[in-house]
């Protein structure tokens, strides 16, 4: 009886396990089926005690904190009389919450820029008109006082009077290639991260913008293939060749100015930000009082930012505050810069060797440390006036999660207000009265919920109910997280996902997914179901191991990598094959290795450096050669090649193709203006004339995302054929 009973449980097991449903590329990249609800687009209201949220694309619905009730409709475009659109995608308050800027018609120029046509609307005279007539526009941004908007279009700034209807232009010198008034080069807003290269003073007053002179800068070029147009067509017969500015490591960089607009007397000034005219100003904004233009200064080899006053009157400035790092100053510093209303400000430092918060008087003097531990602070939140308490996220219980906290200037009141364990985010309301929390781990998809100042739960915004009951629905692996030590006695943080039915007696197929970059991290307590999860549920044992130079283990692990990019997350992706290898469930023979970008250069240093460890990898989008790569990221890690030409040519797979042991698939954009299909191209050729064999995929002018049409389904569908041939031999 009792065999027959363990028979019979062990038929139910696989009968069960065999009618839920199992996942599918189209599950993952055409249906969403795993995608997570979550409160988005939530703008907090002057009061604080209310916030807006964009439905249905054409409304504007004002809601309530504490009871989450929809209070009013406060703008939808079905009122509006003859309105000449039907939609928009983003809104922003003028700051009395009287005018809003609307955006639609939106066409992306680059990862964060884009031009649109924008309209006003103003809810007092219920006029709603088109912020200009003569082209698209970017970056619209209402003046403090709401009376004006200011607004780049062809490389040139413009503000128009919204009292009197008139535009006028600021600049007139700005031309594609050559000069760019009023918003970012490429490479600036590639890595600084910021669209927007202007700034209005507090009082509304003046205007001050960044102007990029980048005609020294060297044209990189692509081709455009038309494959959509019809065979017969002439323009399809010839491709176009576009180019852009694009500096590579060493090369010349743009020459940015600083200027200051004064709108009574439309007079611009220059601001002096110094003799040196190869460094960066990654940042302008303006201290609380409107007195003094902020400007951030940072030197090319970007281990010492400066904070400069500039007079807006004059142009002359002064240094208040200089931030020095042996190695480099993370770009993560200039957001994390915040001015409190009293005119001081809170600086994130590794001064100490971890990730903390320093409050500074007005003229930079240290006032106090706020936090301190053998942890990172991932994030500020700001400063409630009222209660005299600090927000902010930190990595403190583990690497791999997030909590969020609070604190006072001496350190009396202190404590976490977060209470789930895995990865929490907070959102707080205008005056800090009440916090959206965002949570999720593992095991569970995005919990939100709403909270007061103490962290008292009000109510549950988002639970995801339908996500989990889909879930349930699938036979889905479960992550779990482990630990080694390599062999030079780091230790490593990692996941693994088993295939279903795991049988720790049977030898299975490995794939390591990773990212490696510097600051990133793949190994979080955080929810995603994927394609990690579908290649478990097709038999393999899936890992990802964050190897030195990744994020919230403190400055010394962060920045291991320094001048010689790729060389120890290599040996730890290696370290992480050979400790697999060493499992009894694992085949040691059938280990492959896939990664993106910064992953696909990993991937390929790694099958160089680990020789037959590595079956088959997959590089999607690789650097090849950070000689190919831009200024200001690989100068960053590297400075520059002709300071550290070994740094740039010991690590790049260009030199190592003849080691590689394994089969390898190379696949890249050919328009991607941000990693060039050059890296693929020449690596491929070195592949060749080393006698390596090897996969290939092109995908035609698709860019760094490789996305667009069937493109997704496509890629990953290779991939997936490519993966089950070279290691399972189906």
């Amino acid at each position: 009886m009792r065999i027959l009973f363990i028979f019979l449980m062990a038929w139910l097991t696989v009968f069960h396990t065999s009618a839920q449903k199992q996942i599918t590329l189209d599950d993952l990249f055409l249906k969403g089926t795993f995608s997570q609800s979550s409160v988005q687009g939530l703008r907090s209201m002057k009061d604080g005690n209310h916030y807006t949220v964009m439905e249905n694309g054409s409304q504007i619905v004002r809601y309530s904190y504490q009871t989450g009730q929809r209070v009013s409709v406060v703008f939808d475009l079905k009122n509006v009389e003859k309105a000449p659109i039907q939609r928009f995608s983003n809104y922003e308050f003028s700051s009395d919450e009287t005018k809003i800027l609307l955006t639609t018609d939106i066409e992306p120029i680059y990862r964060r820029s884009f031009t649109a046509n924008y309209y006003v609307w103003n809810s007092v005279t219920q006029d709603f008109i088109p912020l200009s007539d003569k082209g698209k526009q970017q970056l619209a941004t209402f003046s403090p006082d709401g009376e004006r908007v200011a607004f780049v279009r062809d490389n040139n700034l413009f503000i128009k009077s919204l009292r009197f209807g008139t535009e006028s232009q600021i600049t007139y010198d700005g031309e594609r290639n050559k000069i760019i008034n009023g918003s970012p080069d490429w490479v600036y807003e590639e890595e600084f991260g910021f669209s927007k290269a202007f700034a209005w003073s507090p009082d509304s007053k003046f205007l001050a913008f960044m102007k990029f002179d980048e005609s020294e800068v060297r044209e990189f070029g692509m081709t455009m293939f038309r494959g959509d147009k019809p065979a017969l067509d002439e323009y399809a017969l010839y491709p176009e060749n576009i180019t852009f500015k694009y500096p590579k490591a060493g090369e010349k960089n743009s020459d940015v100015k600083v200027f200051v607009y004064e709108i009574r007397s439309r007079t611009t000034i220059a601001a002096d930000t110094g003799t040196e005219t190869d460094q960066y100003i990654p940042r302008i904004k303006w201290t609380p009082d409107a007195n003094d233009l902020v400007i951030m200064r940072l030197n090319r080899r970007q281990n010492q930012l400066d904070v400069l006053y500039a007079n807006p009157f004059t142009g002359e400035s002064r240094i208040v505050f200089r931030e020095r790092n042996e190695k480099y100053i993370d770009e993560d510093f200039l957001d994390k810069f915040i001015y409190l209303d009293n005119g001081n400000f809170v600086v994130t430092s590794e001064r100490n060797g971890y990730s903390h918060l320093y409050l500074h008087d007005r003229q930079g003097f240290e006032i106090a440390q706020l936090t301190s531990g053998d942890f990172d602070v991932t994030d500020f939140y700001g400063f409630d006036p009222a209660r005299r308490i600090f927000y902010y996220q930190a990595a403190a219980e583990s690497p791999m999660r997030r909590e969020v906290y609070f604190t006072t200037q001496d350190g009396k009141r202190k404590g976490k207000l977060s209470t789930l364990q895995g990865t929490n985010r907070a959102d707080f309301s205008t005056g800090f009265r009440y916090f959206i929390n965002y949570f999720s781990n593992s095991d569970t998809p995005n919990l939100v919920t709403l909270h007061d100042w103490q962290g008292k739960q009000i109510r549950v915004l988002e639970s995801n109910e339908k996500l989990k009951t889909t879930v349930r629905e699938y036979n889905i692996p479960r992550r779990e997280f482990f630990k080694f030590t390599t062999s030079e006695g780091t230790e490593l943080n990692g996941w693994m996902l088993k295939p279903l039915n795991f049988n720790p007696s049977v030898k299975y197929p490995v794939v390591i997914v990773q990212y490696s970059g510097p600051n990133s991290q793949q190994v979080t307590d955080n929810f995603r179901i994927g394609y990690n999860e579908y290649l478990a549920q097709e038999g393999f044992l899936v890992v990802s191991v964050d190897p030195r130079g990744t994020a919230a283990r403190g400055e010394a692990f962060r920045k291991a990598t320094y001048m010689q990019l790729g060389k120890y997350e290599s040996d730890d992706m290696v370290e992480a094959a050979r400790y697999l290898a060493r499992q009894s469930y694992v085949d040691q023979g059938r280990i492959g290795i896939w990664g993106w970008s910064y992953g696909g250069f990993m991937v390929a240093l790694s099958m160089s450096k680990g020789g037959e460890i590595f079956r088959a990898g997959i590089s999607v989008a690789p650097v090849t050669s950070w000689r190919f790569y831009d200024t200001i990221y690989t100068e960053r890690y590297m400075r520059t090649p002709r300071e550290n030409p070994e740094g740039y040519d010991d690590n790049s797979p260009l030199f190592h193709a003849d080691k590689v042991k394994g089969r390898m698939l190379l696949v890249h954009g050919s328009a991607d203006d941000n990693v060039h299909v050059q890296n693929t191209m020449e690596y491929a050729e070195a592949l060749v004339q080393a006698g390596v064999q090897f996969d290939m995929a092109i995908y035609t002018n698709r860019n760094h995302g490789i996305r667009g049409g069937n493109t997704t389904m496509h890629l990953y569908q290779l991939k997936t054929d490519f993966l089950k041939r070279e290691l399972m031999g189906k």
